[in-house]
């Protein structure tokens, strides 16, 4: 690229020549690998920016910042806001164990990570920032893992429920405690004040996005190609404000998608046009969260702790969610299997990360160096987990993996 830079002169720059080749080869990566093993394109897609970046592709700069950052916010409020969309909150009032699970395998997940890593060492403050990034599972990840197993069934609705309720808890706390983390808390007050204020300014934010679409709605046909530019130029919109006035976009178009299902419970598709935009920033997503994810540096060390904490994270949430399964509509091996399903870790999460390296340029490095290199294996082995736990759960239309091939789609470069 140095020999070229001499004379080639792109208008938009060299550097967006790199990424456009870069992401037509995840592109065909995701579809050869689904189409010959069955493995859902997301694990091309991560495989690819994985290699880019062990590769020294210099276009992902660590930490996050600008144009880099906003395409991440983005890409994680069109996916929170599509999950969002399919909660209804009055599900919770006939079957409120669904939220005692998803509120244990959380503390679970953030209380197992901290003493496991305290217990190697750790000091309290790293432990206690990765602990919060662990909370998180992968919306993005299982719902590409879904659509490309083409799954149905109890648990992949429970795996999907939980996944998004996981990365609220997250959103909300990690916002608050990056906000206040060089101010002593002398009081409770002070404590829970922070957390207030990200859902409030997240939740008036969300609540204006689900208002202007309900009334779009409501003379614009969702099918519409002009609903679908809306849309996404609305969560544009709020991504940037949500941020600017102290709330956390990601939670915003989260709590805007639960608002909108509210207001209107009628079961509502993406148009395809929307569809395809989404799909297109989504792959572009995760080649950038695992090109940067790959920037991590590896070493005995961290690699025990990385071990360590994927295994701890892993054993929280199939026990939170086996603990809690009892009245909830759900036997105990689908609880396994749902718990299974929440292995993976990715664009939240190096999200969450990103928030901390920017409010504290001394501990913030520290949570890096170890959720790093985690969301990078999690990205790739925590969607094969998922696969296998759907598979395995008898939720797919796939009758095994190895015959992907059989089972591709003329248009599933779209996805």
């Amino acid at each position: 690229m140095a020999i070229w830079a001499d004379w080639l002169r792109p208008s938009a720059g060299l550097p967006t020549v790199q990424w456009a080749i870069l992401l037509a080869v995840a592109a065909a990566a995701g579809h050869l690998l689904q189409r010959h093993t069955g493995l859902p394109k997301v694990v091309g897609y991560s495989m690819t920016g994985a290699v880019a970046g062990l590769g020294g592709f210099s276009d992902g700069a660590w930490p996050l910042q600008g144009i880099a950052l906003f395409l991440l916010e983005l890409g994680v409020s069109v996916v929170l806001f599509e999950a969002g969309g399919r909660i209804a909150l009055r599900w919770f009032r006939y079957n409120p164990m669904v939220l005692l699970q998803s509120l244990l395998e959380s503390t679970l997940s953030a209380l197992f990570v901290y003493y496991t890593l305290r217990w190697l060492g750790v000091r309290p403050s790293v432990a206690e920032g990765v602990g919060l990034v662990a909370m998180a599972a992968s919306p993005a990840v299982l719902s590409r893992v879904v659509m490309d197993t083409h799954a149905s069934g109890p648990v992949t609705e429970r795996a999907m429920v939980l996944t998004t309720l996981s990365t609220l808890y997250a959103l909300t706390l990690v916002s608050a405690r990056t906000g206040v983390m060089h101010r002593p808390q002398n009081n409770l007050g002070e404590t829970l004040f922070p957390v207030a204020v990200v859902l409030g300014v997240s939740f008036v934010v969300g609540a204006l996005l689900a208002l202007v679409l309900r009334m779009a709605l409501r003379v614009m046909s969702p099918t519409s190609e002009n609903t679908s530019m809306l849309l996404i130029a609305l969560i544009m919109a709020a991504t940037a404000i949500a941020a600017h006035l102290g709330g956390s976009a990601p939670l915003a178009a989260l709590l805007g998608g639960m608002l909108l299902k509210q207001l209107n419970p009628r079961p509502w598709a993406w148009p395809r046009q929307l569809g395809t935009a989404a799909s297109m920033l989504i792959m572009l997503m995760f080649v950038l969260v695992s090109v940067v994810a790959s920037k991590a540096q590896w070493n005995p060390a961290v690699a025990g702790l990385v071990a360590a904490l994927v295994l701890a994270r892993g054993l929280a949430k199939i026990t939170g969610v086996s603990l809690a399964n009892w009245g909830s509509g759900t036997n105990w091996r689908q609880a396994f299997w749902t718990g299974c399903a929440m292995s993976p870790m990715s664009s939240v999460a190096l999200l969450l990360v990103s928030q901390f390296v920017a409010s504290s340029p001394t501990l913030g490095p520290s949570i890096a160096s170890i959720t790093l290199p985690a969301i990078l294996l999690m990205e790739v082995l925590g969607a094969i987990i998922a696969t296998f736990a759907i598979y395995r759960a008898g939720e797919s239309s796939e009758p095994s993996l190895s015959e992907g091939q059989a089972h591709t789609q003329p248009g599933e470069l779209r996805g």
